[in-house]
């Protein structure tokens, strides 16, 4: 009998009619293996994931392989970005058995949950192969699996303790970790590495401030050239905005055609910076773009973010995307269609599957003729209109609270920097203004639903679906990205519920997941117990839970002036500190949180009347170092702790600037203000 078919993840619900006799991850589960006396089988993967549908296909809809795992194992589904606890213990498992890791996961463990053998994807002959390597070595080899078991647990546990060796966080560490990024920099296609070739957007951000401290000029051109490298390339919808999950080559021509939320919002944030930092004009383009992927594609009316667009559409991975020069001619006419295949480099042998190609910027539009930028965009319209009408990709409609919290906060710096940067006379202005509009509602939308659906009794959950909040605890990040999130949209509104909001979750994270020394723990001490209890200290996908945590405790220390929350941050960024020195392109977000204690970070109030008009406001988001936070609003604004005892000075608006909670005096000029922030 299969058990998903009232699952609120998605990814569990696109395997409820298989032949499998799934169960969903649950204690019932593992007591039903331990009565027949049988392994667990534990396939882990999410919805957008291509090659976790090629293994559905191949092997879970196939009804002689899912006798054979019916009748010799339990079968537990798991959703990776709903269960991130789960993931994290059997993907250490993974990675220690076999080197490396991956989606979709596949694991065989013993009724208390202890792996044995770990792997990915399988096709179908060497799935059936092992289906009965592993019962044969259950029935026969008893005592040697247990071996293994008890052996890989030691391995994982290892590999997720908690304590060692700490360090401070010092200037010269993180001089050394953007040295360490530049002599691993892509010189020619930007990014680092090879294929497959991932967006390194917390990298970014950190080089970011790096520069903004220290200057650096390398910091700012491998920031610049790897983010028009991106934008140019296939990884970029050359259309619709928003960026695929990774390229499949290493110079950005081909993704993986998943879009997930974590990307995109993390991606607006640094083209965000970068726009607001040297006023680029495709920095801009971009962030705009983004914010309305986020807000037309992504969003869900009344609720926050999905999750994903799907790999694949109909089967087919890029189905949606691709286009031949007959297809482009087809829709645009001759002379246009032969302008979008030179524009978007569309060629007869294409640069995908069957003669099709993805599109990619060949072109400087940004800087080219009006008459050129009009014409490109009316291409733009035409094509996305005729792509519309194709089938689309599948959405993961279930909300992550985490997700969630980077896409807030992502939304709310793209609405301060726009806000002051934006003129009237733009010729995209009125474009620019129904971006804000939109993602403005999308983001407030998501801030209530996180609010007043995912915390209950003052605990975070970690996703929801169609307004119904699910079961599983929130995890570290959750707490760290949404109270984050909540401290942006308090500096956004001026609204003290939401520091207030903030300041609870990290109560609770300080009490239930922190460890020893300053560690954190992923799970909360009275979260369902693992095999091990997860820890990871590095930044992957996302930040990791510790990265995250240190974010919001900086920022919430720094509105509202209470020290125990900084103490906090830099006590847990000691434990970091040593995997930044040996590994900095795995400690992004961390990095840029240790840059804006460096910084200060800086804390400005500006009293005001108008704080949405104010020419210090806008003065000081756009000349704000890095990390710093700034509230606007009138003086003694209830909720708001850095407007308190601030007033009007001579009748005026007045700034005032503090810095590691030293203080200068206030000043009502724009150039005063710009002085005191360089």
């Amino acid at each position: 009998m299969n058990r998903l078919a009232e699952a609120t993840s998605p990814y569990l619900l696109q395997h409820a009619d298989n032949p499998v006799d799934w169960w969903p991850w649950c204690d019932e589960a593992f007591a039903e293996a331990k009565r027949r006396d049988v392994p667990v089988l534990i396939s882990v993967g999410y919805a957008a994931c291509h090659w976790c549908h090629v293994m559905a296909h191949e092997s879970f809809e196939n009804e002689a392989v899912a006798r054979l795992m019916n009748d010799d194992f339990v079968c537990v589904k798991v959703d990776r970005e709903e269960r991130p606890d789960v993931d994290a213990v059997y993907m250490t498992a993974t990675q220690a058995m076999t080197g490396q890791g991956g989606w979709p996961m596949t694991v065989f463990a013993t009724p208390d949950g202890t792996p044995f053998f770990c792997g990915t994807y399988f096709p179908r002959a060497n799935f059936i192969r092992l289906l009965g390597s592993v019962a044969t070595a259950w029935r026969d080899q008893r005592e040697a699996v247990l071996r293994q078991g008890t052996a890989v647990v030691e391995a994982i546990g290892g590999a997720q303790a908690v304590g060692g060796v700490t360090a401070p966080l010092t200037a010269e560490l993180l001089d050394a970790a953007a040295s360490r990024l530049a002599g691993e920099y892509d010189e020619t296609n930007g990014g680092f590495g090879g294929a497959p070739k991932f967006p390194p957007h917390m990298n970014l951000l950190f080089l970011l401030r790096h520069h903004q401290r220290t200057g650096s000029a390398r910091s700012l051109e491998i920031v610049r050239h790897t983010c028009e490298a991106m934008a140019r390339g296939g990884l970029n919808d050359q259309l619709a905005g928003g960026f695929a999950r990774y390229s499949v080559d290493g110079h950005w021509t081909v993704p993986h055609f998943e879009k997930m939320l974590y990307d995109n919002a993390l991606l607006l944030r640094v083209y965000t910076q970068l726009w607001r930092l040297t006023g680029d004009r495709l920095a801009r383009r971009v962030a705009r773009d983004i914010a309305r992927f986020l807000a037309d594609e992504l969003h869900r009316a009344g609720e926050g973010f999905a999750s994903a667009l799907d790999a694949d559409t109909e089967g087919v991975e890029g189905l949606t995307y691709v286009w031949t020069p007959d297809q482009l001619v087809e829709v645009l006419g001759e002379d246009d269609g032969r302008f979008a295949a030179d524009l978007f480099e569309v060629t007869a042998d294409g640069t995908f599957e069957h003669g099709t190609s993805v599109l990619r910027l060949a072109r400087d539009v940004d800087d080219a003729d009006p008459e050129v930028r009009a014409r490109w965009q009316d291409v733009v319209g035409r094509l996305l209109a005729a792509r519309d009408t194709r089938p689309q990709p599948a959405r993961d409609d279930k909300v992550v609270a985490a997700w969630n919290g980077l896409a807030i906060t992502a939304i709310a710096e793209f609405q301060q920097v726009a806000s002051m940067l934006v003129s009237p006379d733009d010729e995209d202005a009125n474009l620019m203004d129904g971006v804000l509009i939109v993602s403005d509602g999308a983001m407030r939308d998501a801030a209530e639903h996180l609010a007043t659906v995912h915390l209950v009794d003052g605990r975070l959950r970690r996703v929801s679906r169609d307004k119904v909040v699910g079961q599983p605890a929130g995890v570290l990040e959750d707490y760290g990205c949404v109270a984050e999130a909540f401290c942006a949209m308090h500096q956004l509104t001026g609204e003290g519920r939401w520091l207030t909001l903030a300041g609870e979750l990290l109560d609770v994270a300080l009490a239930r997941f922190a460890g020893p020394d300053g560690a954190f723990y992923d799970t909360a001490d009275d979260a369902e117990r693992l095999v091990t209890r997860p820890a990871d200290p590095t930044d992957n996908a996302t930040p990791s839970g510790r990265s995250a945590i240190v974010a919001a405790l900086v920022a919430y220390a720094a509105l509202t002036g209470e020290t125990r929350y900084r103490e906090a941050a830099e006590k847990t960024l000691t434990t970091v500190a040593p995997i930044v020195d040996r590994h900095a392109r795995f400690t992004g977000y961390a990095a840029t949180v240790g840059e804006a204690l460096l910084s200060g970070p800086y804390e400005i109030a500006v009293a005001t009347g108008d704080p949405e008009g104010d020419p210090l406001v806008a003065a000081a988001r756009r000349h704000a170092p890095p990390g710093a936070v700034v509230v606007a609003g009138a003086p003694d604004q209830p909720g708001v702790p850095l407007l308190a005892g601030r007033p009007f000075v001579d009748g005026k608006p007045a700034a005032y600037v503090c810095r590691g909670f030293v203080c200068q005096r206030p000043v009502t000029g724009v150039e005063e203000l710009v002085a005191q922030l360089g």
